[in-house]
C-alpha cells in the first residue's frame, strides 16, 4: 500500500493542508503542538477547503487526517474559556457556530470521505470524525467524549453522530458516562470500519479510496444517494440545536465556578 503523501506546501493555509492525488483529496490538520485542536480560525479554513474541494469536479474520495500523530482533540479550550465569559452573547454563540460548521460542512460533502484517525479524537474531534462516511482507526486510537468529564454538555450535534454511527447505549456510555473507546473497540462498536496498526491507518485509508476515486462523477452520485436513504433518528441540524441551550448553560455554570474559586 502506498502512504499518503506530505501534505506540506501545498495549501496556502498554515492550520489545514491540502494535497490532491489522482482523485483523492487529503486534508490534514495541521497544529500538532496543540494536538489539532479546532479554533474558529481553523474551523474557517477547514470549511475554505472542503467547498474547494467540492468544486472540484476530479475529486473522487476526501480523506481527512491529523498531523503529527493526533487526529484532533476537540476545541481549543481558549476558545471554550471565552465562550465561558458570555456563553449566549454573539461574539461566543457565533464562535461556536464556526467550529460547528467545520463538521457539519464535512458531512455534507459531495464525496464520499474517510477519516483517518491515529493518537486520539476527543470532543469535538470526535463529531469531526463521525462526520466522515468511514472511519479507519488505530489499534489504540483513544475515542473520548469528553464533555461532560470536563462539566460541559455535549455540543455539535455530538449524541446523534455517536447513535448515528453506532447505537444509543454506546452514545450514553461514552456521553454520558465518560467511557473512552479504543480503535478495536470502535469497531466492534460500528463506530469505524477498520482498526490497523497506528502506522498504517493513513495509508489503509488511501488504499479503500482508490476505487471510489477511480471514478469521481459515479462516486458522488453513490453516495449521495447513500445518504438520501440513510434513516436518522432526528436531522443533524435539529439535533445540533437540541444541545445548543444546554450546553451554553454548562458554559454559564462553568464560569460561575470558576469566577467562584
Amino acid at each position: 500500500m502506498k502512504k499518503i503523501p506530505s501534505s506540506s506546501g501545498t495549501s496556502p493555509r498554515s492550520d489545514v493542508l491540502v494535497h490532491r492525488f489522482a482523485g483523492v483529496a487529503t486534508i490534514s490538520l495541521n497544529n500538532p503542538v496543540h494536538k489539532n485542536a479546532i479554533t474558529p480560525e481553523s474551523a474557517d479554513h477547514l470549511v475554505e477547503a472542503l467547498e474547494e474541494i467540492d468544486d472540484d469536479p476530479t475529486i473522487g474520495v476526501l480523506i481527512i487526517k491529523g498531523e503529527g500523530g493526533t487526529f484532533c482533540s476537540g476545541a481549543d479550550l481558549s476558545t471554550l474559556g471565552a465562550a465561558m465569559d458570555d456563553p449566549a452573547g454573539e461574539i461566543s454563540y457565533n464562535t461556536l457556530d464556526r467550529i460547528y460548521r467545520s463538521f457539519t460542512r464535512l458531512g455534507e460533502m459531495a464525496v464520499p470521505t474517510i477519516a483517518a484517525v491515529r493518537g486520539s479524537a476527543v470532543g469535538a474531534g470526535v463529531n469531526l470524525a463521525m462526520a466522515a462516511d468511514v472511519r479507519i482507526v488505530g489499534n489504540d486510537t483513544r475515542i473520548i467524549s469528553g464533555f461532560v468529564k470536563i462539566g460541559l454538555h455535549p455540543g455539535g450535534g455530538h449524541f446523534q453522530l455517536l447513535v448515528q454511527g453506532s447505537s444509543r447505549e454506546t452514545a450514553t456510555a461514552m456521553g454520558v458516562f465518560s467511557q473512552e473507546t479504543s480503535g478495536r473497540r470502535a469497531v466492534e462498536l460500528g463506530l469505524a470500519w477498520e482498526s490497523v496498526d497506528d502506522a498504517l491507518v493513513e495509508e489503509t485509508a488511501l488504499a479503500l479510496a482508490q476505487s471510489a476515486a477511480a471514478d469521481p462523477d459515479l462516486a458522488r452520485k453513490a453516495i449521495q444517494s447513500l445518504r438520501l436513504t440513510t434513516p436518522q433518528s432526528v436531522p443533524w441540524v435539529a439535533a445540533l440545536q437540541a444541545e445548543r441551550a444546554p450546553q451554553l448553560w454548562s458554559l454559564r455554570r462553568a464560569a460561575a465556578r470558576r469566577s467562584d474559586r
